[in-house]
Formats: structure tokens, C-alpha cells, sequence
């Protein structure tokens, strides 16, 4: 068993015990259900997220710190349909319980894992982080940038004075989740964008996790009306196969044709910062085919400078009723929720809460 992040165990501020996601198995061992892991703890151990550890028989969680804290457009998450055009207070945490060697947060989400993850937590309050949005005049928090599920407890009790004070909650997650976190998150949560890294049981093992959870969570996230959009980092020689591409957007579309999803070109980045190449304008575009063809209604590109396949364009009259340059959405053609030109619902959650 390695050793936690120093920074994490000198100070207990940075930590509390919990018992909302703890089972207690025969033997006095714990089982964390934070995560589709379930992982099994023993005294002085930690599961395999490296921030969710047990001392002195209990299981001691992730709390009062955020690893960053930043004013981002919400098209950044990426969330499309979820407030657009508007900006959305987010804050990080440390650790992760997936291992993706193309991870482009990995200084803060390998924290516990990987020494040269040196991402510092900074002491703070869950009160100030919302007076911080009410400030800034944001409609919405989220927890992003690591997995927000291995600090649930923390996003929940942020989320609830969020809540209280009239803001929006959002995730920004893999989706690998337990039946058990979901249920505790799910009064808490209004969107989510969900990595849908792959679609093969070998890839998602490749990267630490299973594929099957993801999927679960999705269908059930999008089943309760949450609102739900999905992203696909493309990575060459991973899951750019035409095959797979196409088995990510069918099951999406399976779950709902208008949910939306983001296909985003890898680049260089942590482990894999040489010699796999920058995904090629041509993938992308085949990926935007795929979901097409599939019979998704908003498929959007990432990362891949410009800004084709950026407007979201009504699925009736093609007019583009959400027109973005970069992550600025420079004009909207949606009225109460409807295309003016039409009058076709374009779905998502595009009313503001009163800040008041």
C-alpha cells in the first residue's frame, strides 16, 4: 500500500470522516461506495483514488480545500444546452480514480498517485465558495477539472448552500459511479457532462475502470431528468476506429437522440506527450458523421481551433439558433426554450435562476 499525499494527511482540515458512502464489511474493514470501485480499505489504506483513505477506523474523505478555483464560459465544461452563454464558478479537487496516461488535468487528478503530480489544495470554506459565485453573479457552480466523485461529499455540501442561495449545480465527471452515489447526488445535481471515453471493455481496463458503469450512469442520470451531454476525447490509435465511434454515438442515441455530444482532438499530453499525434481534422469529422448517422440531433467538435460543428442548429429548420465563436455564444435564437424560426423545441435548461 503506498503512502497518501503528504499534503493531504498532515493536515486534517483537508479531510473528515464520512460515513454516507462507507459500508462496514466483516473483519472491521471498510468498503468505500464512492465509485464503481468499491473499493475495499483497510486501516492506514486508501482506495484507488489516493485522496479517500481510513485511520483510526474510519473513513476519512476529501473536504475544505479546492485544488483551483476559476470563472469559466460553460460552454468550456463542455455544456452546450445548459445555461448558454453564461459563466460558471468551478473549482477542482486532488485525485482520481481512473490512470488515463492522456490525462490533461493529470497534476491534480494523479495527485496520490504519481510523485510529480505537485498540484497544491488551498484551505477553503464551502460558504465562501458560494459567495464567491453570488459575487461574480454566476447562475452555476461545478466541480470539475479531477472526478468530482471522489470528493462527493464535498461538491454535496457545497451544492446544498448553492442550492439554498438560488445557484445551479453541475459535474463534470467519468461517470464511473455507484447506485449509491448516484442516489445521494441525484436531489443535488442539475447537469452533468459525462466522459464517454471509449467503447470496449479492453480500453476503459487500459485506463483503470469499466465501461459498463459509465453506461449506467448515463441512462440513469438522463432517466431522472437530469441534464445530461457527453464528451469523446478522439484518440488516435485508443478509439478513433469508425467502429467505435459509431457504438459510443448508437448508445447515446439510444438513450436520448437529443442528447448532446462533444468530440474533442487529443493532444499531446502527460504520459503520452510524444509520439501519438494529434488527432487529425479528418477523424473529427468522421466522428461528427458517425453521430449524425446514428441519429444524434447536436453533435459538437472541441479542440480542434476554428469553429465548425459550434452552432447548435435546430434538428427541423437547420437555422442555427445557438451561435458560438470559441466558447462565446454571440447569438441565440431560442425563446422559452423554441426555435424562433419554427417553433421546435430545441431541449435543455436555458432559463436563468433568480440570484436574488
Amino acid at each position: 500500500m503506498q503512502p497518501l499525499v503528504p499534503s493531504l494527511t498532515a493536515q486534517p482540515a483537508l479531510s473528515r470522516p464520512a460515513t454516507e458512502l462507507c459500508r462496514e464489511e466483516q473483519g472491521g474493514i471498510l468498503r468505500c461506495v464512492a465509485c464503481a470501485h468499491r473499493c475495499r480499505i483497510p486501516e492506514g489504506g486508501r482506495g484507488i483514488c489516493g485522496v479517500r483513505h481510513v485511520a483510526n477506523g474510519l473513513l476519512h474523505v476529501p473536504y475544505g480545500y479546492v485544488s483551483s478555483l476559476a470563472c469559466d464560459p460553460i460552454e468550456k465544461k463542455p455544456l452546450y444546452h445548459f445555461l448558454p452563454g453564461s459563466e460558471v464558478l468551478s473549482f477542482g479537487m486532488l485525485g482520481c480514480n481512473f490512470h488515463c496516461e492522456f490525462c490533461q488535468n493529470w497534476s491534480i487528478s494523479q495527485a496520490g498517485r504519481d510523485e510529480l503530480a505537485e498540484a497544491l489544495p488551498q484551505r477553503i470554506e464551502a460558504a465562501e465558495i458560494v459567495r464567491q459565485a453570488r459575487r461574480r453573479a454566476t447562475p452555476a457552480i461545478a466541480s470539475t477539472y479531477n472526478e468530482p466523485l471522489v470528493s462527493l461529499e464535498w461538491s454535496l455540501e457545497i451544492f446544498r448552500q448553492a442550492k439554498a442561495a438560488g445557484i445551479r449545480t453541475c459535474y463534470v465527471s467519468n461517470g464511473f459511479a455507484s447506485p449509491e452515489a448516484l442516489a445521494l447526488l441525484e436531489p443535488w445535481l442539475d447537469a452533468i457532462n459525462v466522459d464517454l471515453k471509449c467503447f470496449s471493455e479492453e480500453g476503459y481496463q487500459q485506463l483503470g475502470g469499466h465501461l459498463q458503469p459509465v453506461l449506467d450512469t448515463i441512462r440513469w442520470l438522463a432517466a431522472r431528468g437530469i441534464w445530461v451531454e457527453a464528451t469523446t476525447l478522439v484518440v488516435p490509435g485508443f478509439n478513433d476506429s469508425p467502429e467505435e465511434l459509431t457504438a459510443c454515438a448508437e448508445f447515446l442515441a439510444s438513450v436520448d437522440p437529443n442528447l448532446p455530444w462533444h468530440v474533442s482532438a487529443f493532444h499531446a499530453a502527460y504520459r503520452w506527450d510524444r509520439g501519438v499525434a494529434r488527432t487529425p481534422a479528418a477523424t473529427i469529422e468522421r466522428a461528427v458523421a458517425c453521430g449524425r448517422e446514428a441519429g444524434l440531433h447536436y453533435v459538437y467538435v472541441g479542440n480542434l481551433g476554428g469553429d465548425a460543428h459550434s452552432d447548435t442548429l435546430c434538428p427541423t429548420c437547420g437555422i442555427a439558433v445557438l451561435v458560438r465563436r470559441g466558447f462565446d455564444l454571440r447569438r441565440s435564437e431560442v425563446v422559452n426554450g423554441a426555435c424562433t424560426a419554427c417553433g421546435t423545441p430545441i431541449p435543455g435548461v436555458f432559463a436563468l435562476p433568480d440570484n436574488g
